[in-house]
């Protein structure tokens, strides 16, 4: 016991006195021999010569006081160096964590010197500076036309109202045509179709604004009730609904009016359509985001649908939006539509090209010479603007020194600028090195740092916390957007943008098709926008033959010829193409998704419906019906990977989505229990391999079997993060453990839900009812993120994963509970919910107490409205 205590003594007096004496180093480490023996024997065996203590042992403040220390060049003891209050050492004061970083220094932007005065004679007119030649746009008492109120439109004037008081964008010309043919044709529906299950609920509040008492046309003939019918007023009222993973509406589509869906529900919803022999309720379908048609894995299913639509006949209008298509005239005759193209630009817009140092007009770039080490300008070319290097190493290069150069000119004008980048990384570190070239925080006025805390406030509040590159660089006025960050995140980036916060974000590539926000400078850092479209994949030959929209090769082929690949072809490939038609058949044939009778009728089999129930392509399906098969011989019930495993994504474990932390992989194996050993020996998880990886091994996927066993493996790891959510988890916390970003984890915890409901769907139609169950039952748990004690508590708004824990152990454990509570109740329990946040000033916790203040009030709410649902049910019941 004496060797420990004095070892541990002898450290600390090493860190707080490294420059003491040998002597008084040796006593610590000594001790007194009849205390401490073993101290004593421990010195003599050390080859101590110096005299032990024997009149005690000495504590660390009396060594203290011993220790000399060096004043201005003269040795002094320890005491009369505290009191002496004139030749004191300088002491930090201490100061409590706020907001806002410490002071760094800070770079300086280079300065852009004119060469050309007038660069707009140089330029000449073009199509986006012609604005500068022209009239001004005209208003609605020049051109009454531009007016809604204009009977040409034959809009009723409740709805007029409610789209001057909500504004517009470049959607309200699709809403009003979507409007329009609901209101006049009251037989008619609508399918809106958004890429995003956030979009689709903020668009469903949004139009149920815009219909808010407007009624539909009489039809002609109202239809009797039948006797066991009820009406309950308001027949004609347009009822909006929306059809998403994950959502529990009962609604079903014959009472729907418009159905605001996700790419996959709206795909369903025309199945459903044609198979029901109710598609010509159908009057028009909206896709905003058309471009999606290009995306690797969800673009098919734009295109699927659109060909189905075009193939039925059934006069279906389709409008199809989007700021981003290159090719439209393709698109255009693809559809058989009316083509609208203006060069009016209402702002005029100029373009630049930055090379080198200097600033061109992008009209140069068609004629610079390509070389092998890139691009080369041609002679006599004057730049208009020569931006000057930085002294900084940091900005040594030219690139990135003209990408800070222009956000902070930009930005020293009063304006905002978006900067896009090729990547995440990228994103971020262009965020932090244009933030260090930003004004500094003493330059600014009092309400724009109050506004920039309340922003990081809100970040604080998300689940997620604070990221602390967007704490740094959002006291600056510089943040950065993409996927990576969560759709809260997102969205508190976009608003502080908009309203001026904010004054420059860094995006990427993919959130750049049509983003809406206010920014004086575009700035494309290494970035490539933009491509022709073509027809992502021949596929949809399945979906047509399940639908018996064509079960004849006549009919096939009528098929192809409205699709967009063929459109896309040229006359001489196109023999090409219906030779490949014909491959694609015999191989849905050969997986037996099809069947072929002597009479050359295709006919779908019950592994092709199932595929085609569940949103799946055949690849995909057939890998699932794979993965269900193994379970089938023996599912573990007695754990919850197996279940989790079974739900997780196949769309989201593709590769090059994300990369697996073998060394992370490895820890969770090692952490499971019997049950999970099963259920990795099962699916063909081997630890061995595992540990290979982990060791530096590369996972190689040149063959079918092997990217099959990479799907697997991927696929198990995610479902690591599954069972970590559904556990209460927060998702900051899994994205850390697993190494990815947690816009990623916040992605899965959505496309569970859509995929959990196709995995039910799935199962029914293949016969196999008790997999169903068991799956049904833990989709519930993947939509509250929590463990089954809490599921009721989940449906509250706000209320979910570890949030329902904590209500529920602070008494909170039933809907009525919350229901009931006040205010003043709610907030100390969601106080303890958020992640750990810094000290505020008083001014911000008071803003901090106010908004918690009305989240308790929504979420009371919300309790109450969900308690009133059960209570009706439980009285029809």
């Amino acid at each position: 016991m004496g060797t420990g205590l004095s070892h541990r003594e002898h450290q600390r007096g090493k860190k707080l006195f490294p420059g003491g004496s040998a002597t008084s180093r040796s006593r610590l480490e000594s001790g007194d021999p009849e205390k401490h023996p073993a101290a004593s024997v421990a010195a003599k065996e050390t080859g101590f010569r110096e005299m032990v203590q024997t009149s005690g042992f000495e504590t660390s403040i009396d060594l203290c006081n011993k220790q000399t220390y060096s004043v201005a060049g003269v040795k002094r003891k320890h005491r009369s160096v505290l009191c002496d209050k004139t030749n004191q050492l300088p002491t930090a004061d201490f100061k409590r964590p706020t907001a806002e970083p410490p002071r760094r220094p800070t770079l300086k932007a280079s300065e852009i010197r004119t060469v050309s005065a007038d660069t707009n004679q140089i330029q000449g007119t073009t199509e986006y500076s012609q604005r500068k030649f022209l009239k001004p746009t005209q208003t609605t008492s020049q051109n009454p036309l531009l007016s809604l109120t204009h009977r040409s439109y034959g809009l009723p004037e409740s709805l007029v109202a409610n789209f001057l008081s909500m504004g517009g964008g470049k959607s309200l010309v699709a809403d009003i045509l979507m409007l329009k043919k609901v209101i006049q044709n009251p037989g008619k529906k609508a399918i809106l179709v958004l890429p995003y299950v956030a979009l689709v609920q903020e668009k469903m509040k949004w139009l149920r604004r815009a219909v808010d008492g407007v009624q539909r046309d009489q039809e002609p003939c109202q239809h009797k009730l039948q006797p066991n019918q009820m009406t309950h007023g308001g027949e004609n009222n347009i009822r909006i609904v929306g059809f998403f993973g994950g959502s529990k509406s009962r609604t079903t589509w014959a009472d729907t009016d418009i159905a605001v869906c996700t790419i996959e529900k709206a795909n369903s919803l025309v199945n459903s359509a044609i198979e029901d022999c109710t598609i010509d309720d159908l009057g028009i379908v909206v896709m905003d985001e058309f471009h999606m048609l290009d995306d690797d894995h969800r673009g098919y299913l734009i295109e699927l649908m659109t060909s189905k639509l075009l193939s039925v006949e059934q006069g279906v209008q389709i409008v199809g939006m989007s700021a981003t298509l290159p090719n439209s005239r393709l698109l255009a005759k693809w559809l058989n539509a009316r083509f609208f193209e203006s060069h009016y630009r209402p702002v005029p817009i100029d373009e630049y090209l930055v090379f080198g140092n200097a600033i061109y007009l992008a009209s140069i770039s068609a004629e610079m010479l390509g070389t092998h080490g890139g691009v080369a300008l041609p002679p006599n070319i004057e730049p208009l603007r020569i931006i000057q290097p930085s002294e900084h190493s940091a900005l040594c290069s030219d690139l990135i020194n003209a990408v800070v150069s222009l956000a902070y000119e930009t930005v020293s004008a009063g304006y905002g600028a978006l900067v896009f980048c090729n990547s995440r990384r990228g994103c971020e570190n262009d965020a932090t090195i244009i933030s260090q070239a930003m004004p500094d925080n003493s330059e600014l006025s009092n309400d724009i740092r109050d506004r920039r805390r309340d922003v990081i406030g809100c970040l604080r509040n998300t689940a997620v916390g604070l990221d602390s590159t967007l704490g740094k660089t959002i006291t600056k006025g510089v943040a950065f957007h993409h996927a990576g960050l969560t759709t809260e995140e997102r969205d508190i980036v976009a608003d502080a943008f908009d309203k001026g916060t904010i004054k420059v974000v860094v995006a990427t590539c993919s959130l750049a098709a049509g983003i809406n926000l206010p920014a004086r400078r575009v700035i494309l850092h290494g970035a490539r926008m933009g491509r022709n479209l073509v027809g992502p994949a021949m596929l949809a030959l399945l979906e047509i033959i399940v639908t018996r929209l064509a079960t004849s090769r006549e009919g096939i082929d009528d098929y192809i010829k409205r699709t967009l690949l063929y459109h896309s072809t040229s006359s001489t490939d196109r023999p090409a193409l219906l030779s490949l038609t014909e491959e694609s058949l015999a191989s849905l044939i050969s997986d037996s998704l099809i069947s072929n009778d002597t009479y050359g009728s295709y006919e779908a089999t019950d592994l092709g419906c199932a595929i085609a129930a569940a949103c799946l392509t055949p690849e995909d399906g057939i890998f699932i019906h794979e993965e269900i098969g193994r379970a089938l011989q023996a599912f573990v019930m007695d754990g919850e990977m197996h279940v989790f495993y079974m739900f997780t994504p196949v769309q989201v474990t593709g590769a090059g989505i994300f990369d697996i932390n073998w060394r992370v992989f490895r820890n969770e194996m090692d952490s499971l229990d019997d049950s999970g050993m099963r259920v990795s020996a099962y699916v063909g998880v081997q630890g061995s391999f595992v540990n290979k990886m982990a060791q530096g091994g590369t996972l190689k996927e040149a063959t079918p079997e092997e990217v099959t066993l990479a799907r697997i493996y991927r696929r198990f790891y995610t479902a690591f993060q599954l069972r970590d959510l559904c556990n209460e988890m927060p998702i900051r916390v899994v994205a850390r453990k697993y190494d990815i970003p947690r816009g990623h984890v916040q992605n899965l915890a959505q496309a569970c839900h859509g995929f959990a409901a196709g995995m039910v769907k799935f199962c029914e139609r293949m016969g196999w009812s008790m997999l169903a169950v068991v799956l049904g039952h833990m989709s519930d748990r993947l939509r509250a993120g929590a463990k089954s004690d809490l599921l009721e508590l989940s449906k509250v708004a706000f209320i979910k994963s570890k949030t329902a824990r904590i209500f529920w152990e602070n008494g909170l454990k039933s809907v009525k509970a919350v229901a009931q509570a006040e205010p003043k109740d709610i907030i100390p329990v969601l106080k303890l919910a958020q992640p750990r946040k810094l000290r505020l000033t008083p001014e911000d916790e008071l803003l901090h107490e106010k908004k918690l203040q009305l989240k308790a009030e929504i979420i009371i709410h919300s309790a109450n409205r969900v308690y009133d649902q059960e209570t009706r049910l439980d009285l029809d019941e």
